[in-house]
């Protein structure tokens, strides 16, 4: 059998069956150029090896502007994969600001299908990681900032889907009863092993109960501070993959692609013993449902 080979992290390489793909695989976590941070290709770059891998979609985020127009300039190129964006409620957006909320949503064609609560300027990045006098609080006094529930109120109206972002684990517990309350049926916590968000895995089983998915992407167990193979996928089942989505949030400089991080890690996955079942859950049925394909 022909082989190739797939780079998984720096310096780290793992062959693979030149015919893997990821037919019908979403990936609802994506960076690229153009950005105002490096990063490794360009969001036709990312489209293109899509099409090549057969992948469904792909989300395209940024943490400074929206992304719903990328997302319709790259699907007039690549029209055989769908590509969603969303915007991120840091402070280059106006922070909570429901205005643009509302006019990404009303962005040619509709892509623009997820809303992340503050990612860098969130209030727990400020006080976990240093200083920042524009951070963006969700809670005040323990109770949503009133523009946040004029956010949820759109999201509901205009059927996005909620991304918790670097929220604190005691924020993201306390929103999901709100949001859901508001009528958004579909939210997500935003990569909680990663060290910029820090929810234990107990938290996580209580945001799944509470009806949310975990996001698991790859770019976290790829950095060999934050988390090993082994504990990444032993997370993965204390949660059970019915509550996970994977994603990769690739696309910086000096790691592997997108598509090929995907890839690479789902076949090591495999190994690992996971069946495909379970994969297809978490990369292909999940994801959907989150995005409201299905």
């Amino acid at each position: 059998m022909r082989l190739r080979l797939t780079i998984i992290a720096f310096g780290t390489l793992i062959a693979t069956p030149s015919w893997a793909q990821l037919e019908g695989v979403i990936d609802v976590h994506v960076h690229s150029a153009p950005d105002s941070r490096a990063r490794g290709l360009d969001a036709f770059e990312v489209a293109r090896m899509a099409r090549r891998m057969g992948m469904r979609a792909v989300v395209m985020k940024n943490h400074y502007t929206q992304t719903a127009s990328l997302a319709y300039l790259v699907s007039q190129l690549v029209p055989e994969v769908q590509f969603f964006g969303g915007i991120a409620l840091n402070n280059t957006v106006g922070g909570i600001n429901p205005a643009a909320v509302e006019h990404m949503a009303l962005t040619t064609a509709g892509l623009g299908k997820i809303v992340w609560l503050p990612t860098f300027d969130s209030e727990h990045n400020h006080l976990l990681n240093g200083p920042n006098p524009l951070h963006v609080p969700v809670l005040r006094n323990g109770n949503p900032v009133p523009e946040l529930l004029e956010v949820f109120a759109l999201i509901a109206e205009y059927d996005l889907a909620l991304a918790t972002g670097h929220s604190s684990p005691a924020e993201t517990l306390a929103l999901i009863p709100i949001a859901k309350a508001a009528g958004i049926e579909r939210i997500i916590v935003t990569h909680p092993e990663s060290d910029l968000v820090r929810m234990p895995v107990a938290q996580q089983r209580q945001a799944a109960a509470l009806g949310a998915w975990l996001e698991y992407p790859i770019g976290v167990a790829l950095a060999p501070n934050e988390m090993s193979f082994e504990e990444f996928t032993g997370r993965i089942r204390e949660v059970g993959p019915e509550h996970v989505i994977l994603s990769t949030d690739l696309g910086q400089v000096m790691r592997p692609t997108p598509a090929d991080g995907l890839l690479g890690y789902m076949n090591q996955m495999r190994d690992a013993g996971f069946s495909q079942a379970d994969l297809d859950l978490m990369t292909k049925h999940n994801p959907a449902r989150f995005l409201g394909l299905e």
